[in-house]
């Protein structure tokens, strides 16, 4: 029996949701897997409670879902589900970059350089997955719209898979396809042009979701 005071439970639920996230994020726990709350509590030694609190707040970040007296399960998505939330993409990360951009400092500057750098001069594609998150998540952080920025987290928790599953199975040409569309959008930001901010990251992200759709073999589980 595991007695745990609130801010033990709190701890408790923060580390077992950090446990999870990696693994879900990772592909160690791939979509439409089901998460059993009395197998995570076994495995990390942890009581149900902040078991189940650790399945909410990843809930709320899109990568699980609760089912009623079933535990949870990862979400997955077909075709055409992926399809809207890459246009959903498209929206709510253009309006966060033309909120962020006014706010993005020289320090940003460098650090997205540097960043790009790494992708650049990396050939593994889950740090690729990890780069690529920070690269796009940094140009956001001038923007100061909490809910905005918890829907660009959700969707991009939401993709996860079904990017690495496309960059698996991408050719060198799309690597180097990638690369220029990031330059192109660090010139941009630079430049300080929201228009064309918005304009190369919106190609950027429909482009992946065109290229997404070509590919039916990764919707298959």
């Amino acid at each position: 029996m595991h007695d745990e005071s609130p801010g033990k439970g709190e701890a408790a639920s923060e580390r077992v949701a950090a446990h999870l996230r990696e693994a879900i994020l990772s592909g160690a726990i791939p979509p439409g897997s089901r998460i059993l709350q009395e197998e995570i509590a076994d495995q990390l030694g942890a009581s149900r409670l902040p078991v189940r609190e650790a399945l909410r707040m990843l809930e709320s970040e899109g990568l699980t879902q609760l089912e009623v007296n079933k535990g949870a399960r990862v979400p997955s998505f077909d075709r055409e589900q992926l399809d809207t939330i890459y246009q959903m993409r498209e929206r709510t990360e253009t309006l966060a970059l033309r909120l962020s951009l006014p706010h993005l400092t020289s320090e940003h500057e460098s650090e997205l350089h540097h960043i790009q750098d790494l992708i650049e001069g990396n050939d593994d594609v889950a740090k690729f997955l990890e780069l690529d998150r920070q690269f796009h998540l940094l140009t956001y952080a001038g923007c100061n719209s909490a809910e905005l920025m918890a829907s660009v987290t959700r969707l991009w928790n939401s993709t996860q898979h079904f990017r690495r599953a496309f960059m698996l199975n991408s050719g060198p040409d799309r690597h180097w396809i990638v690369n220029a569309e990031h330059r192109l959008l660090l010139d941009a930001i630079s430049r300080h042009d929201e228009v064309d901010c918005e304009r190369f990251l919106s190609g950027h992200i429909r482009r992946t979701r065109i290229q997404l759709s070509a590919h039916p073999e990764i919707f298959h589980r």
